[in-house]
């Protein structure tokens, strides 16, 4: 194992540190705080050189640096062992590699040239300087903590009482400034600072008296509260006189009293009114220009002579016991700050969880994220309009995930679950009494929503007298529950939703015109799922993912059929029935992959869809040719499969040399995207 072997280090025009290199111990050398040995120039790199044992000697590696390392006059490549007296050029700092430190400083080692002492002085250029330091004498090692923080002993008694009072209090002091940054609760720092007090002060009663916190600062004595006390003495602490609190409070400044057995506006009596005090001090406690509290010491003894010296100890101690005071409160606030951010991550994080499950990559869902940037913003009332299972509740919460409204509540009710009169109890609650079994009084949705967002699923299926009155909710008029007189304004934005055709249905005379216009300011038409076809996969491997976590499974996919199966299917359910399938199949699915004949889908079909693709009800139905069907079906066949031509004729049953005559024939390319 080779000696222990150093650098001397030059910083510009000064010799400015040592650094010991130990064997087995890798230095880094750059920019980076995090090194070693830290190069403050901008020529160096972060990481910019390391120096390390190999086989026994001292050996140094640059680590691809930008401006690269030089040893003497010859740029580095590669590793180099390094040789006593090596001088290593890192940008314009000199690192000189010497084994013995003694021989260095006797001048046995010339270590390159531009050098200067190692006392710090600053020379001219010169060929050659030679490092001459005196090698210090005598070298003090202390391992454990610092004495002035320990406390007394009756070892140390003697060398304790050779000290002068000043130096005592000052030793004390700095402990005590330490232990007081240490403590946790007013009560200890009060107790702890009456400890150090008497330590250092020649007093024997006392008390830390504390302004109650949220409360201006007082005049009067008897509003301060005794945050803790000590007495050595047989009678207990006695109070601080009205007058002497005052003062102190009023002017701010400190009061060393002495000889005060005559003086009643300052002196401590006990119960029998016989005089206690012989000397009192009194400093205030100060937190900037507000004043938070007292310290209070008194001696009853006549031997116990309170000076000026003790009079500064105090002083030291109420700044530090106010510096305390200042740390704990300001630990408290960011205790407090930060169970409001988190309690604000938790929103947002919930929040996020709803927008992200706008699961999707098509163009159709796209616009869907534009409409609702551009509604949120807003108080605007929001009409979503989409079939069943498209997720319209997932729209409304992004909408209001994303509005200024977001940190109030999100509230969502379903108008097809309830009947007329319990819908008008939800929506605007009820008194006690109001009808059989209101048996208190209840808060509706208006209500609860007041301040954030307030959701209506299947809005169509409301009664013609609850639209009345919620036409008038909608126009900014008072409610009154039901049952109830008084009057009650709310602030709420109202999203409404509906899979009917609400145009048809007010033509129908089924819905209020004035209602429809009033919900119609911000229409967001969520599209069907096999409209956007190429998003079938993604929500398809979205659900396997979240039904893989809930039952610990672990299934990597669906194969190619599969996934062609659930492209070709026309998911009349929407993306509830993709999610449903996916859930079926991860349950009973036998092997790491999903089969095609594991996807159980229905064969039902939307009144939607017949009416867009076959020329609609039985009601409605308009008398088709053949051909026309067939043009038809072969255009939706085209787009279910992103016009890919030998997937649709393989579905279809016919030749590709086939599809692309019908297509000609019918001029299907104009509507190819």
């Amino acid at each position: 194992m080779p000696n222990v072997a150093y650098l001397v280090i030059r910083d510009g025009t000064k010799w400015s540190d040592v650094f010991r290199l130990i064997p087995g111990r890798t230095v880094t050398i750059g920019r980076s705080p995090a090194s070693q040995i830290v190069i403050r120039e901008d020529q160096a790199s972060r990481q910019h050189a390391e120096i390390f044992i190999n086989q026994g000697k001292w050996t140094i590696r640059d680590l691809d640096s930008r401006n690269g390392t030089a040893i003497g006059d010859e740029r580095l490549h590669g590793d180099h062992v390094l040789s006593p007296g090596d001088v290593i050029w890192i940008a314009r700092t000199k690192l000189a590699f010497v084994d013995d430190l003694k021989a260095a400083y006797s001048g046995q080692n010339q270590v390159g040239s531009n050098q200067a002492t190692m006392a710090g002085l600053e020379l001219d250029d010169q060929p050659t300087v030679t490092i001459r330091v005196s090698e210090p004498s005598t070298i003090t090692h202390r391992r454990t903590h610092t004495k002035f923080l320990g406390e007394s002993n009756a070892g140390q008694d003697e060398e304790e009482n050779s000290i002068p009072k000043v130096g005592r209090a000052a030793k004390t002091l700095c402990r005590l400034a330490f232990e007081l940054a240490n403590q946790k609760s007013l009560k200890d720092i009060s107790q702890l600072a009456l400890d150090g007090l008497f330590e250092g002060t020649s007093v024997d009663a006392g008390a830390v008296l504390l302004v109650p916190q949220r409360t201006p600062t007082p005049v009067d004595a008897s509003k301060l509260e005794i945050a803790s006390w000590r007495s050595d003495v047989q009678t207990e602490y006695q109070n601080i006189s009205q007058f002497l609190a005052e003062t102190v409070l009023r002017t701010g400044e400190a009061v060393l009293a002495r000889d005060i057995a005559d003086d009643s506006t300052l002196s401590i009596r006990d119960s029998q009114g016989k005089i206690q005090a012989t000397g009192v001090i009194c400093a205030p406690i100060r937190v900037g220009n507000r004043t938070i509290g007292l310290v209070h010491i008194y001696s009853t003894l006549p031997e116990r002579v309170l000076d000026p010296d003790d009079l500064e100890f105090t002083l030291a101690v109420a700044e530090n016991i106010a510096l305390a005071i200042k740390t704990r409160h300001r630990e408290q606030k960011l205790v407090e700050d930060l169970s409001v951010t988190r309690r604000e991550i938790n929103q947002l994080r919930e929040q996020l969880g709803a927008e992200s499950e706008i699961v999707g990559a098509s163009e159709a869902i796209f616009q869907v994220h534009q409409q609702i940037a551009r509604a949120a913003p807003s108080s605007a009332t929001v009409l979503v309009v989409g079939e069943s299972g498209v997720g319209k509740e997932l729209v409304a919460r992004a909408v209001h995930y994303s509005s200024p409204r977001k940190k109030g509540p999100f509230i969502c009710l379903n108008c097809a679950a309830l009947s007329e009169s319990l819908l008008e109890s939800e929506l605007f609650g009820h008194e006690r009494g109001a009808f059989t079994g209101a048996t208190e009084r209840k808060m509706g949705k208006f209500e609860a929503a007041d301040g954030g967002t307030l959701m209506l699923d299947e809005i169509g299926e409301m009664s013609a007298s609850i639209q009345a009155k919620f036409l008038r909710v909608l126009e900014g008029h008072p409610f009154e529950r039901v049952g109830g007189s008084k009057a009650i304004s709310v602030n709420v934005r109202v999203i409404a939703a509906t899979n009917r055709d609400l145009e048809k249905m007010v033509r129908e005379k089924g819905f209020r015109r004035d209602l429809f216009f009033r919900l119609n300011v911000v229409k967001i038409e969520v599209p069907a799922l096999r409209h956007r076809t190429d998003d079938v996969e993604i929500l398809g491997d979205y659900f396997l993912q979240k039904f893989n976590a809930e039952t610990g499974r672990r299934i990597a996919g669906f194969t190619d059929d599969a996934k062609t199966k659930m492209k070709t299917y026309r998911w009349p359910g929407n993306v509830r029935e993709l999610r449903n399938v996916v859930e079926r199949a991860v349950v009973l699915s036998r092997g790491e992959w999903i089969e095609a004949d594991e996807l159980i889908l229905s064969s039902l079909t939307t009144a939607s869809e017949s009416q867009m693709e076959f020329g609609g009800t039985e009601q409605s139905f308009k008398p088709l040719s053949l051909a026309e069907i067939e043009r038809r079906h072969i255009l939706a066949t085209l787009t279910a499969f992103s016009w890919n031509k030998s997937r649709t004729a393989q579905s279809l049953g016919i030749e590709r040399s086939t599809l692309d005559r019908k297509i000609k024939r019918y001029e299907l390319e104009k509507f190819r995207p």
